[in-house]
């Protein structure tokens, strides 16, 4: 179903394009940490380097919950976009057309991040030796894999164009009109 002011449901292509002007400031973000890191360096050192647990919540606090942040309250605001998406002239919607709220901004956003955040913890427990099982550490890796060849099948695939985390959220991205 199509709210009223919102035509067709968009492509992975028009998807991956409104990602990737938010991933200028997704960039900019980062430049400024690692700006911030060189002044920081003897306060983050020892949180990077004691575990992996803490090199994890450290790059959950600085990294991941600021970028969760980002979606999750431009797209449960008003403009039902981030800044890439309303340069691409899309939105974040339920699947009757209704706004998603910030309640459900954050679970959309929260089932998006999962693949990425899991990547970070399977990463840390590499480069960190931790006790885990090398194969637990992989099986991981092969879940984090899946997951996003799965939203992308979803999205190619679906006749709304939702990803796995848009049909468990009950959202929908369609062109604003």
């Amino acid at each position: 179903m199509q709210r009223k002011g919102y035509s067709r449901y968009v492509s992975l292509g028009t998807r991956i394009i409104a990602f990737l002007w938010d991933y200028i400031i997704l960039s900019c973000y980062i430049m400024l940490l690692i700006g911030v890191s060189f002044l920081a360096r003897p306060f983050l050192v020892p949180l990077f380097t004691s575990g992996p647990l803490s090199a994890e919540i450290t790059g959950f606090m600085f990294i991941t919950l600021p970028v969760y942040l980002y979606f999750a309250i431009s797209e449960g605001a008003k403009s039902h976009a981030t800044w890439g998406k309303r340069k691409r002239g899309i939105v974040v919607i339920g699947v009757h057309g209704q706004p998603i709220g910030i309640g459900r901004s954050f679970l959309r956003s929260a089932l998006k991040f999962i693949p990425w955040e899991l990547a970070h913890f399977t990463v840390w427990h590499m480069v960190i030796p931790s006790g885990y099982p090398d194969a637990l550490i992989y099986g991981l890796l092969a879940v984090v894999y899946g997951l996003v060849f799965v939203n992308l099948l979803c999205a190619l695939l679906s006749q709304n164009k939702q990803t796995l985390y848009d049909m468990i959220a009950g959202t929908v991205i369609q062109r604003k009109e």
